[in-house]
């Protein structure tokens, strides 16, 4: 009898401590959107081989999943169309019911300060849009800014319901962004989780490993300034505000970064690095959408701005679904935060409205540098978007020349079949153009829709 009874004492004991209660990823929880019409994951932790029923309210399946022996467990749960709210009920050693999830596109925004810039920090007419921020089918998730050694499982943060009081201290430009998406996909909840950090280079955003085995990678990461308000080291932010979110279904990525990489000659490569490894990560080509950095005078250097906006312009040339905005006419060059940030918001959406949802059929983009071609004493650049090509003054000297000398003089230009022809009598033979090429020149090439020319160097 005493035998028994020590059995089952030590039976009590050893469920006691082999059972565990169901946690969660803190992105997944009430008020939160998941990706519609698909196939999300969902996983957390909870006592070794323990199973987990897991039942959403928009259908009638009934999901079990166990544990791994590290008390780990993930699976794929199918969504349906847009809607909500809905539940998600987990049950295994005790119950969670996650409340007024909604089913509809999710987007992460990230990159430095102009993305995080808020309503509240001075934007345009910023009061205004606090006042009428009333969307509860917008919700908004932020990520605490944070840094780690090694990629990270989980990050602080919830999910809240858009109003005035959750908007105000958001990312506007996200904010802008989801507005016009829900105006254009009629209602569709959107969720939009900000990861952001003023400041900081892209390469803090990659993987270490990214950076650090590639040698032209690591040795432009070893040229970063530390300052202090922020990382330097390849990895760090993406470690702790990023790899938590991999496997999270979204519908795609904002960027709005750039200016904290001023002076690197290989941001390209860099850039298009961060956005292949993120993909590679999520096991997703999802679409990512990026902001050009704006007219500024930097210091040191009357062209390294311009480097810039060259190879972000590259990198959407260079790698598949991607988008770019171009904001030189909304963009004052006495302020690294431009205020307009309504515009960059909408202009963001369209071009995701035209490319990922196939809802918008206007332009999305200004005119965007193709080739050149030599006639004579004369080149012939051509642009993407370029219907409906005119100049803002009616003629401009942002254009220049250069021979095989590599030296260039401003030319005259014309506009011909949506075409720019050159010409200056100081290059007999030229084999060179350059557009907008200074870092506070506002672009003066416009297209049909009134979307400004990114700037550009021929190769």
């Amino acid at each position: 009898m005493r035998n028994k009874i020590v059995l089952l004492v030590l039976a009590v004991f050893v469920s006691t401590i082999t059972s565990a209660n169901i946690t969660l990823p803190s992105f997944f929880s009430d008020n939160m959107v998941l990706q519609r019409n698909s196939e999300v994951a969902i996983w957390g932790t909870a006592g070794p081989n323990e199973e987990i029923v897991i039942k959403p309210s928009w259908g009638k399946d009934e999901y079990k999943v166990k544990t791994d022996r590290y008390a780990n467990w993930k699976i794929l749960i199918k969504t349906v169309e847009a809607g909500g709210p809905y539940t998600i009920s987990l049950k295994g050693y005790n119950e969670i019911v996650l409340n007024n999830i909604m089913l509809g596109e999710v987007w992460i925004c990230a990159g430095q300060s102009n993305m995080e810039m808020s309503a509240n920090w001075g934007i345009d007419n910023g009061e205004e849009a606090i006042k009428s921020a009333d969307y509860p089918n917008i919700r908004l998730f932020t990520v605490p800014k944070t840094t780690a050694l090694t990629p990270q499982n989980n990050l602080s943060g919830n999910w809240s319901v858009c109003n005035p009081e959750t908007m105000k201290n958001f990312s506007a430009v996200g904010y802008f962004f989801a507005k016009r998406l829900q105006e254009d996909l009629k209602g569709v909840p959107i969720g939009l989780i900000s990861s952001n950090w003023g400041g900081t280079p892209a390469e803090i955003w990659t993987p270490e490993k990214v950076i650090t085995s590639d040698a032209i990678l690591c040795e432009a990461a070893g040229k970063l300034t530390s300052f202090e308000w922020g990382p330097s080291e390849p990895g760090r932010a993406f470690n702790a505000m990023i790899s938590p979110l991999v496997d999270f279904k979204i519908a795609g990525v904002l960027w709005y970064q750039g200016e904290s990489n001023v002076g690197s000659a290989v941001y390209d490569k860099t850039f298009g690095s961060l956005i292949t490894s993120w993909r590679r990560l999520w096991n997703y080509d999802f679409p990512f959408y990026f902001v050009q950095i704006a007219p500024y005078n930097y210091e040191n250097d009357q062209y390294n701005g311009a480097v810039i906006r060259n190879a972000q312009r590259k990198t959407l040339q260079q790698i598949a679904n991607t988008g770019m905005v171009v904001t030189s006419d909304i963009s004052p060059t006495n302020d690294i935060h431009p205020k307009d940030k309504k515009s960059v918001g909408i202009r963001l959406a369209n071009l995701a409205l035209a490319n990922t949802y196939k809802t918008y059929k206007g332009f999305v983009n200004g005119p965007l540098y193709r080739q050149i071609k030599t006639d004579g004493n004369k080149l012939i650049v051509s642009f993407d978007y370029a219907e409906g090509l005119y100049f803002k003054n009616k003629k401009t000297i942002q254009f220049e020349i250069a021979g095989r000398d590599g030296v260039f003089y401003v030319a005259e230009a014309k506009i011909k079949n949506n075409t720019v022809v050159l010409h200056s009598g100081k290059v007999q033979t030229p084999v060179k153009v350059r557009f907008a090429w200074g870092n506070t020149i506002q672009s003066d090439v416009f297209n049909k829709a009134n979307l400004p020319a990114s700037s550009f160097i021929s190769e």
